[in-house]
C-alpha cells in the first residue's frame, strides 16, 4: 500500500485507461465508517496517521475502527480500558449492542448532498469482518441478522441515488480479523501478516461480486491489499471482479489498494502516501479528526474546524486531487455534533464558491503561485483563475504574471469588484473589511498567452 511507483502485471493492463471525467470533476467525496466499533467509540487521539512509527501507532491507535485490533495489543491503553469498562467482553458483543435506531439514510444524504460531494462511499466490510449487508458466507454475522437488523448498504445506496450522488463501496480485502482468527497487528512486520490463502480469496471474491450485482457501485474502494491467491487469472480472481465491475458500470472507478494489480486513481491517507499526490489522478482521504470511526474522545482540539476543512479541500483540489472526507457515525446513526458543524460550514462555503472549485483544474505555476503566508491557493475554470486567500491582513500580494492575469477584472464571490494593483511582485489585492469564514475567493480573467 502507498507505493510510489506500482507496476501493473500483464493480466491487469487491459483495464488501464484514462480516469472518467465525472470522477476528476467531482473533487469531493464523503466517506462513512460505521460498525460495531461505533459502540465503544474509543481510541487515543494521539495525532495524524503517517506522523509516527508503526509500533507506537498500533499500541496507541488513533483509529477507533481498529478497536478490535487495539484491545488485543498487549499493554495498550485500549486493552486496559476494555477490561475496566467492558469487562473484557468479546468484540462481537458490540455487534448486538449496535442499534442504528436513529439512522435515516435520506436525512443523512441531504447533509452529504449539501456539501456538493459528487460521490459517497460507506464501509461495506471493515477489518473486523462485519458486513453491513447480508453478505454470502457470513451466516448471521452481519447487520441484517444482528445489531441494526437492516441492509445498511442498500439504504445508503438508495438514498445516494435519490439525490443524484454517485455511490461507492469500501471493502477491506487485505484484512479480516474474524476470518481465520488473525492475530493482532502490533508493528510493521505483523502488519504484513494478512490472509492470503485460497479460502479467504474465494470468500472475499463472493462478497465483492455480490456488492457489484446488488448495488452496481460507481466506485470500488478496496483497502490494505487483496489475498495473493486471488490475484492470478482464474474463475474467482480479482481479474474477474474488475471485469464484472466495468461490465456493470463502464464509467466506474477503482482505487489503488488492491495490491499491485489495477487502479484508476491513487490514494493518500492523512500524511501516508503523500508521494503519490500529483499523480495523474489522486485522492486524499482523512477524517475530520484523527479517526475515521467515531471517537468519543475527540474534541475541537483534535478536529478540523469548518474553515480548516475548507482550506484542506481547496489545497487538495488546487493540486489536482479529490478529497474523500470521512464521517464517523455514532452507533445510533446520528452525525456527531462536531462533524456536523464542519460539514455544514463546508456546505455553506461550497454553496457560495463551489463553481470555482468543482470541475476546476490546477493553475500552471508560470501564471500564479500558491503561498504559505498569506495562505493562497489557485484553481482554473475556463478562462478564469480563482485565488483563495486566508489572511488577517488588509492587503495581500499575489505572486502572478500580470501579463497573463487581468488585474482590473478582479472580483469577489458574488461579482463585487475588488481593488487589485499591478506591482513588482505580481498583484496587490485589497481584502474585504469583514471577510466570511473560510478562504476569500477572488476571480481574475486570463489574458491570452
Amino acid at each position: 500500500m502507498f507505493q510510489d511507483a506500482p507496476q501493473r502485471p500483464e493480466q491487469y493492463r487491459k483495464f488501464d485507461r484514462e480516469t472518467p471525467r465525472w470522477f476528476s470533476d467531482a473533487k469531493l467525496g464523503i466517506f462513512v465508517h460505521w460498525g460495531p466499533f461505533s459502540v465503544p467509540a474509543w481510541a487515543e487521539p494521539i495525532g495524524a496517521s503517517g506522523t509516527m512509527d508503526l509500533a507506537h501507532f498500533f499500541k496507541h491507535n488513533p483509529y477507533a475502527e481498529w478497536y478490535h485490533n487495539t484491545i488485543r495489543v498487549p499493554g495498550s491503553p485500549a486493552a486496559e480500558r476494555h477490561r475496566d469498562v467492558h469487562g473484557g467482553a468479546p468484540y462481537d458483543d458490540f455487534l448486538d449492542q449496535w442499534t442504528a435506531k436513529n439512522f435515516d439514510a435520506d436525512e443523512f444524504m441531504a447533509l452529504v448532498a449539501a456539501t456538493g460531494a459528487g460521490y459517497f462511499v460507506p464501509t461495506a466490510k471493515h477489518h473486523d469482518g462485519v458486513t453491513l449487508w447480508d453478505a454470502p458466507g457470513t451466516g448471521k454475522r452481519n447487520t441484517v441478522h444482528r445489531g441494526p437488523r437492516r441492509d445498511l448498504i442498500g439504504e445508503f445506496s438508495a438514498a445516494a441515488r435519490a439525490v443524484g450522488i454517485r455511490f461507492g463501496v469500501y471493502y477491506s480485502g487485505g484484512l479480516d480479523w474474524h476470518f481465520g482468527d488473525s492475530p493482532p497487528i502490533v508493528d510493521e512486520s505483523s502488519f504484513g501478516a494478512r490472509p492470503i490463502d485460497r479460502a479467504y480469496a474465494d470468500y472475499a471474491f463472493d462478497h465483492v461480486s455480490d456488492l457489484i450485482a446488488r448495488y452496481r457501485p460507481d466506485v470500488l474502494w478496496g483497502d490494505i491489499e487483496w489475498p495473493d491467491a486471488g490475484k492470478p487469472e482464474g474463475p474467482k480472481s480479482l481479474v474477474r471482479l474488475f471485469e464484472a465491475f466495468y461490465a456493470a458500470t463502464p464509467d466506474g472507478v477503482v482505487n489503488d489498494r488492491w495490491g499491485e494489480t489495477h487502479w484508476d486513481f491513487r490514494t493518500s491517507e492523512y500524511q501516508h502516501g503523500r508521494g503519490i499526490e500529483g499523480a495523474s489522478m489522486w485522492e486524499n482521504t482523512r477524517g475530520t479528526g484523527y479517526s475515521f470511526g467515531y471517537n468519543q474522545l475527540e474534541d475541537e482540539g483534535h478536529s478540523l474546524s469548518g474553515p480548516e476543512a475548507i482550506r484542506h479541500f481547496v489545497d487538495v483540489v488546487s493540486r489536482g486531487g479529490n478529497l474523500l472526507l470521512n464521517v464517523g457515525l455514532m452507533e445510533d446513526g446520528t452525525v456527531p455534533a462536531l462533524q456536523r458543524r464542519t460539514l455544514t460550514e463546508l456546505a455553506m462555503w461550497n454553496a457560495a464558491n463551489g463553481s470555482s472549485v468543482f470541475g476546476s483544474v490546477p493553475v500552471a505555476g508560470d501564471i500564479a503561485k500558491p503561498g504559505a503566508e498569506p495562505w493562497v491557493r489557485w484553481t482554473r475554470t475556463g478562462e478564469e483563475v480563482h485565488a483563495f486567500i486566508s489572511t488577517t491582513g488588509s492587503a495581500v500580494t499575489l505572486e502572478v504574471d500580470p501579463a497573463r492575469i487581468d488585474a482590473g477584472s478582479a472580483r469577489f464571490t458574488g461579482g463585487e469588484r475588488a481593488s487589485a494593483q499591478v506591482a513588482d511582485l505580481g498583484v496587490i489585492l485589497t481584502m474585504p473589511v469583514n471577510p466570511a469564514a473560510g478562504p476569500v475567493q477572488v476571480t481574475f480573467d486570463l489574458r491570452s498567452a
